[in-house]
């Protein structure tokens, strides 16, 4: 196994990232044929998104039996060229394991549906009126998170889509059925496992109205979560593996128990406090610009407070879930090259395992779609409708989801400047954006300057320097705007600073020496103080 904190893991999300037969969808044999691409980035892992059968009303999240592919993805021979391919590049696969909940569709739930009570003790049924949910929690979707069956005169949860029944972890048999999942995919050579939402899995004793929000107070880091854990990884030899644990809302303390070594859980957390801070009021739907003094001290938070409790943190600003960053908290017009290289250099060079979501080593940029039939994603037409009922414009309905939406991570990786970005000689599931074609692999693979160069050595300075992979962090320079820190293993010493804004900021500076810098040419040093431009972000040694 290699060591994962030295490791780099690049996400792929495969119905967007490379179609081998034209149908216009992404899928194994374009992911194998791109292996080489991502053993030139430097990438150690690749994170796959669930690739199991499925309905795809979650975009494979939901899903239907976790040990067959879904054919739109391919077959399983082609999973198992994958993983020898890889292999043969010294790349492992990280799987993405859908624990929380499956598909309405899986075998398990319409054999419940049916009637069979063995299979109902599989998932979190309540009797109850047809008018009165068992609880007022919310879907993470919208609507309730309870949906009644009258044939059964039974409610289901399903703190996702109502296609998404959750999963009831408290039945032993319901565990040992993920233990053979594990254990089918450790046969076939998967060496990493991504878990999603894995801090939903454990719900409470007694189901009861949450009187203050949606619900997340009464079942999130459950009552018998880190047990369950320990039991999933003593009896499948995850410890041998490397782990992620999706965390959602959760707290400093528990993901240091998570990841803590001893604890035998999880080899790290993602968590997602920091990617809010441009909710308005907590809510993703509603925009505000980003306060940067909450993101500053977010980062100081939970890097100091892992590194002091033991724990290891996942670090990243972009997935298949959240925005592009560049357009999110860069300049994606006029810096866009180096906002976008000063986003990867504050993240990569923090304490943890660095994830790379494919395109934002290219520096791709949110899709800005503007007619709602564009969009493909569940959670965003959801809320297209519930943002009509709620009364706003369509204008500002389309502005929260240019901003907002899934999509805009999902739209095809763009490959070349050609029709379709390369991805499909067919016609692609989701359009892809006409705004900078130039974020593409072909050209940025030839421009020493480009985005994708910067990634490349930026990876390649965690491999070489010890002091990245294993030191002491600690946030300095409290300046709006800027985010810094210093990075110490014994006589090693690496400053970062970060330069948030469009404006020029003079700050006091340690070190000599640029390793880096998103402006590709000398710092602006003098007298012991350094003048970020816009955006750029430097890295300095002694």
């Amino acid at each position: 196994m290699a060591d994962f904190k030295r490791s780099v893991v690049y996400q792929i999300y495969p119905k967007s990232f490379c179609d081998s037969n034209g149908d216009g969808v992404g899928d194994l044999r374009g992911v194998t044929s791109r292996l080489d691409y991502i053993r030139d980035l430097g990438a150690d892992y690749i994170w796959l998104t669930p690739f199991f059968k499925s309905p795809q009303r979650d975009n494979g999240y939901d899903v239907a039996d976790y040990c067959s592919v879904e054919p739109m993805f391919g077959t399983m021979a082609d999973a198992e060229e994958l993983l020898r391919e890889a292999e043969k590049r010294g790349i492992g696969l990280m799987l993405d394991m859908v624990f929380n909940h499956t598909s309405t569709a899986h075998e398990w739930f319409q054999r419940a549906m049916a009637g069979e009570k063995k299979y109902q003790d599989y998932y979190i049924f309540r009797e109850g009126a047809p008018d009165a949910p068992p609880t007022n929690w919310q879907s993470k979707f919208g609507g309730s998170a309870w949906e009644y069956v009258p044939k059964l005169k039974k409610w289901y949860l399903h703190l996702f889509d109502v296609s998404q029944a959750d999963l009831n972890w408290d039945n032993p048999a319901v565990r040992e059925e993920l233990k053979n999942v594990i254990r089918f995919w450790q046969h076939k050579g998967v060496r990493a496992f991504r878990f999603d939402v894995v801090n939903l899995i454990s719900k409470p004793a007694v189901f009861a109205d949450d009187p203050t929000g949606d619900g997340r107070r009464c079942y999130t880091d459950g009552p018998h979560v880190h047990e369950y854990l320990q039991e999933l990884a003593r009896d499948t030899g995850l410890c041998e593996n490397v782990t992620v644990g999706e965390m959602s809302s959760t707290s400093l303390a528990h993901c240091i128990r998570y990841t803590k070594p001893e604890n035998k859980e999880l080899s790290m957390t993602f968590s997602f406090h920091h990617l809010k801070i441009d909710y308005k009021n907590g809510d993703k739907w509603a925009l505000q610009a980003p306060d940067l003094a909450q993101l500053r001290d977010l980062f100081a938070t939970w890097q100091e407070g892992m590194e002091a409790g033991g724990g290891w943190n996942a670090l990243f600003w972009c997935n298949h879930d959240q925005p592009r960053v560049v357009s999110r908290l860069g300049d994606d017009e006029k810096y866009w090259k180096e906002s976008a290289k000063m986003l990867a250099l504050c993240i990569h060079l923090m304490r943890g395992t660095p994830y790379v979501y494919q395109g934002e080593e290219l520096g791709m940029t949110n899709a800005y779609f503007e007619d709602i039939g564009q969009y493909r994603d569940v959670e965003s037409l959801n809320y297209y409708r519930i943002l009509q009922e709620q009364g706003l414009t369509e204008a500002d309905i389309m502005a929260r989801l240019m901003a907002r939406s899934r999509d805009n991570s999902r739209t095809p990786m763009q490959w070349n400047a050609e029709k379709n970005a390369g991805f499909t000689s067919g016609t692609p599931w989701i359009d892809v954006p006409t705004r900078k074609s130039e974020a593409n692999a072909e050209a940025e693979k030839q421009d020493e300057a480009s985005i994708l160069s910067f990634y490349k050595r930026l990876i390649r300075l965690r491999k070489e320097r010890d002091v990245i992979a294993e030191g002491d962090i600690r946030f300095i320079c409290d300046v709006p705007g800027i985010i810094a820190y210093e990075r110490t293993l014994g006589n090693e010493k690496i400053a970062v600073y970060c330069n948030f804004t469009g404006e020029s900021i003079a700050v006091p500076a340690n070190g000599q020496r640029c390793l880096m810098d998103s402006y590709e040419d000398v710092p602006m040093m003098k007298d012991g103080r350094l003048t970020l431009r816009p955006y750029e972000g430097i890295a300095m040694a002694d």
